[in-house]
């Protein structure tokens, strides 16, 4: 009995050690990455808001692109620095180097200044990865904890700037692996998402919400309109994945000079603007998709941001893909909700959900980040629409490095990279 007790305890023990640990590391990440967050949510506020009164910066964008180059240069072709560069190192194929950090943070502030359509998420989680990896050696964490470090600081990186713990503790954990989750993580991205959270929030930076108002029941008519809206959501991800991948490939053979193709899609991008006529297309364009959930319809705008995004970040401009996905996905969801007879905020913000899903791959992550920015009132709707986006999106997806472990169709183990 005697022994029984002292291994019960020794047990008990070491597992309050391990949780100890990792309290302290999750929490030491999201206060670095709170701080380091909100720093960089101010930094691109403040550049929007300086564009939008001083229009005429766009001209310098081409120039400005070069600047990004020039600060890529001496970077090797190899460590070549993007979201997949953090997703390969969770993979254990890569180490994400520190100067990663710098890199985005200035490239993407840039970025914006002067007019590129790209978000900001994809920086987060550089900025995150490039972080949690650093703070995992300076706690001389050994190969295997050093990928749970970066997921941890993924996801503080995420939840610092959207102020959406719960979908940033577990976006990680999800979009390396398409059907498996990496629940060794859990605990560490919890609890940095909501310690970052909680500094960016007091350091000033406002989650991102929306109101929808009143909803209907969700009779069998309602239902089968959004297993439609799902279904066209799920198609436009896929679009939208074709025409970044297709963009970046063709601008690359046309430009094989980084400074050329950078420079001449600069130059596009403000040609396009002033053809359009408007600046929407410009920047992360969330505040625009605030329009289309307030009931604005612009038929034309979802593929006009698509072509924005594709242009910016194939010409080698920083950002992200995901905000501009939202963007991407209530614009068509305002315009279908017309078209199927469904309230315009409903089926913006189901867009939104449904469009961030089929291009992620991340239905738990597109739910949880629905429900944080809409409210749980529209809780029945987002699953229903996000599930058909997943089943309907195929295998295709922003990240390349992203793996499909499990098939979405049946329970078989494909293991295979998302298609570009």
């Amino acid at each position: 009995m005697g022994r029984i007790k002292e291994w019960f305890l020794r047990t008990i023990w070491n597992r309050l050690l391990l949780l100890a640990r990792w309290l302290v590391i999750s929490i030491v990440t999201g206060l670095v990455l709170g701080v380091v967050g909100a720093a960089f949510a101010k930094s691109i506020a403040w550049v929007t808001v300086y564009r939008k009164a001083n229009p005429m910066i766009l001209a310098g964008l081409p120039l400005a692109g070069l600047l990004i180059v020039f600060f890529y240069h001496f970077e090797r072709k190899d460590e070549k620095s993007s979201t997949n560069l953090v997703l390969d190192a969770i993979h254990a194929e890569r180490h994400i180097p520190f100067r990663t950090a710098p890199l985005i943070f200035a490239s993407t502030i840039i970025t914006h200044l002067f007019g590129g359509s790209a978000g900001r998420e994809g920086a987060a989680l550089q900025l995150g990865g490039s972080i949690g990896e650093q703070l995992g050696k300076l706690f001389h964490m050994d190969q295997a904890d050093q990928r749970v470090t970066i997921m941890c600081g993924m996801s503080a990186a995420f939840s610092a700037l959207f102020g959406t713990p719960l979908a940033a503790a577990i976006f990680p954990m999800e979009v390396v692996s398409v059907g498996i989750m990496h629940y060794a993580a859990l605990v560490p991205c919890v609890v940095a998402a909501l310690i970052a959270s909680a500094v960016a929030a007091s350091l000033g930076v406002e989650a991102e919400a929306f109101v929808l108002g009143e909803l209907p029941a969700l009779t069998a008519g309602i239902g089968a309109r959004v297993v439609v809206l799902g279904v066209l959501c799920a198609a436009v991800s896929i679009l939208f994945c074709v025409v970044i991948h297709r963009t970046e490939h063709e601008l690359e053979r046309i430009f094989p000079n980084p400074y050329l193709r950078i420079g001449a899609a600069g130059a596009v991008l403000a040609l396009m603007t002033f053809l359009c006529g408007t600046t929407d297309y410009l920047g992360a364009g969330m505040d625009v998709a605030g329009r289309y959930i307030a009931g604005e319809v612009v038929a034309e705008a979802f593929l006009l941001k698509i072509l924005f995004t594709a242009v910016t970040l194939g010409g080698g401009f920083k950002g992200g893909e995901i905000v501009p996905t939202f963007f991407v996905g209530a614009a068509f969801g305002s315009l279908m909700g017309s078209v199927l007879g469904l309230p315009c905020g409903l089926s913006a913000a189901c867009g939104m959900a449904a469009v961030f899903c089929g291009v992620t791959n991340c239905p738990i992550s597109s739910l949880l980040i629905s429900l944080e920015m809409f409210g749980f009132q529209g809780a029945l709707f987002f699953a229903l629409v996000i599930s058909i986006s997943y089943m309907q999106s195929g295998y295709y997806g922003l990240y390349h490095s992203q793996r499909i472990v499990y098939a979405k169709d049946k329970t078989r183990f494909i293991n295979q990279k998302t298609k570009e």
